[in-house]
């Protein structure tokens, strides 16, 4: 077993975005090779109603799938094909754009306007950007959860892990080939964890709660003790709150929690390995694919199912 080497440690970026909702970029908009196949991953987490209120009303999406993650709070949604509903604490949308579809999302706080959640974009391979729109909607009893013996938690969203099967189905999550994995891990304080990635994907854990090291192995036949020192010295990289941490390739990572134990989100995918144009929410593979995106946009052609 090797390690992954931490390839770099980011810290978020406020943003605005939507009507006026104030949120946290962990990356997007640039670094399309060392997260392929995502694209973008934002933290909206907040307690004033002002700052997330006016929601994400209606805009187009093509070429992508997004992934909607509530912690806490609710998002109403409704879309061009007729499809609307509600997203509470625990739940997930995931939405495959395809060829194109408008659709909005309005978050509301809980009873103490407290508003928690993540959205990651996933590219859809070439030979699906105009493949059909289709959501997902997948309510939080739906989604498995597994406890180790050393009380480390996992919440299964899509893939294979710890012998369980998360519940979305979508060209990100496997069928066609990106094969995306999404955990949310809870490891309790002072723990020490190894957890299996395969050596294929490109990976990236972000810290929403507590703090803990990810360690690095110079070294790949270096092997820790069960205190979590490594005898050749690798490094050792702290992550807390709003941490992204991007891994570069290996077979595992491990990660020793702090005094309050941490919690994350851990990603991965087959890269997808073909070029990017993209504008906003549109992402194809040519210059000439999005323009006639946006010129479709513009002259109402823009939607082509449903």
């Amino acid at each position: 077993m090797s390690l992954r080497p931490v390839k770099e440690i980011l810290q978020t970026q406020t943003t605005m975005e939507g009507a006026g909702v104030k949120l946290e970029r962990a990356f997007g908009f640039g670094k399309t090779k060392e997260f392929d196949p995502f694209l973008l991953f934002d933290d909206f987490r907040n307690e004033n109603p002002r700052d997330y209120i006016a929601g994400f009303p209606w805009h187009p999406h093509r070429g992508i799938e997004t992934i909607t993650y509530v912690l806490a709070g609710e998002v109403a949604h409704g879309d061009s094909l007729g499809n609307k509903g509600r997203m509470t604490a625990g739940d997930v949308q995931w939405m495959t754009a395809g060829s194109g579809i408008l659709h909005q999302e309005m978050p509301k706080g809980d009873e103490h306007g407290r508003m928690h959640g993540f959205q990651l974009w996933a590219n859809l391979p070439a030979s699906l950007k105009m493949t059909d729109p289709r959501y997902q909607d997948i309510p939080a009893s739906a989604i498995p959860e597994v406890t180790e013996d050393d009380g480390t938690h996992a919440r299964i969203i899509t893939g294979n892990f710890w012998g369980q099967t998360g519940p979305v189905e979508g060209a990100s999550a496997g069928q066609f080939g990106t094969d995306a994995r999404y955990i949310d891990i809870s490891v309790p304080p002072g723990k020490l964890k190894r957890i299996k990635v395969e050596v294929e994907r490109n990976a990236f854990a972000y810290v929403f709660a507590g703090a803990g090291t990810f360690r690095d192995a110079s070294d790949p036949r270096a092997v820790l003790t069960e205190d979590g020192r490594d005898p050749n010295a690798a490094p050792v990289y702290d992550a807390k709150n709003h941490s992204l941490v991007l891994f570069d390739r290996g077979d595992e990572i491990v990660v020793q929690a702090g005094p309050e134990g941490i919690r994350f989100l851990l990603v991965s995918g087959k890269p997808l390995e073909e070029p990017v144009a993209w504008h906003g929410p549109i992402v194809m593979n040519t210059q000439a694919e999005l323009q006639t995106a946006m010129r479709e946009l513009q002259n109402g052609k823009f939607i082509k199912h449903g």
